[in-house]
């Protein structure tokens, strides 16, 4: 749980003080000064990219016809994807295509997620808008890709005048889909990622430093209230590990949706 988390380290050091967005942004812990300056955040983002190379090496050294526990669960995990976000948006044949970019937007999302609830690391490596950005540009760039490949020549003409629609009414209709589909997309798809992870990484902080001020610092009744505390903290965590999968559900169907719009017929 989040006992070595910001806002409880504060706690301890004498009165009680929530989390601030001070969070995150760490100090720098290596190559200071340097364009390879990296701090904490980075540091867990670089533990989990290796945390995964691991688990799917580890899944797949030694596949069999019957799988081991290992082979059997990443292949639960990988069938969850397939089937219930990339070939429900794309289907079996334009499925298969994308899902080399699609399991990796899910698995790297989520891990990212899961390290706010992970004891030592306490922080999501998804609650700093770089990483957020730069998923929401792979998906960007992934269904524009998609479109262009699918329908050359067309894909932009009839991304933004619609078949069907009077010429008189490009005038309003053409900004709105340009709008909706070139930045609404990416931008919402970032947001929603930051916001979620922040949110969740102030609350957490907040529920387990109060719980620790309550019960070790303050006196009278007061260690009664951190009880309280204590068991929002803890179903919050539990709250905090479904977001962590929702979000990496949340996004890569959302790309996966995006890329069938880019190849649906009439484009």
């Amino acid at each position: 749980m989040h006992l070595v988390a910001p806002g409880l380290i504060r706690a301890e050091e004498g009165g009680f003080h929530g989390p601030t967005l001070n969070d995150f942004f760490p100090p720098a812990v290596l190559f200071e000064g340097t364009p390879f300056e990296m701090n904490r955040i980075m540091l867990i983002r670089m533990l989990m990219v290796v945390v995964l190379l691991v688990l799917f090496w580890l899944g797949t050294r030694n596949l069999r016809v019957i799988p081991g526990r290992a082979q059997g669960v990443l292949e639960f995990a990988l069938d969850f994807v397939r089937k219930n976000t990339i070939e429900s948006q794309l289907g079996v044949k334009e499925g298969r295509r994308f899902a080399p970019l699609l399991m990796t937007i899910f698995f790297l999302v989520f891990a990212f997620n899961i390290t706010g609830v992970i004891p030592g690391l306490n922080i999501a490596a998804s609650s700093v808008v770089g990483f957020p950005i730069f998923m929401a540009v792979v998906a960007y760039v992934s269904f524009i890709y998609a479109g262009i490949k699918k329908h050359p020549g067309k894909f932009f003409k009839n991304s933004l005048f619609p078949a069907g629609v009077p010429k008189a009414m490009y005038i309003l209709v053409t900004p709105i889909e340009f709008i909706s589909t070139f930045i609404v997309r990416p931008v919402t798809l970032a947001l929603r990622l930051l916001m979620n992870m922040l949110v969740g990484h102030m609350i957490l902080v907040l529920l387990w430093a109060a719980t620790n001020f309550f019960i070790l610092s303050a006196g009278g009744l007061f260690p009664a209230l951190g009880a309280v505390t204590f068991t929002f903290g803890f179903a919050f965590t539990l709250f905090e590990i479904f977001v962590a999968g929702l979000q990496a559900y949340v996004f890569t169907l959302l790309t996966a949706l995006y890329i069938q719009l880019a190849l649906a017929d009439e484009h």
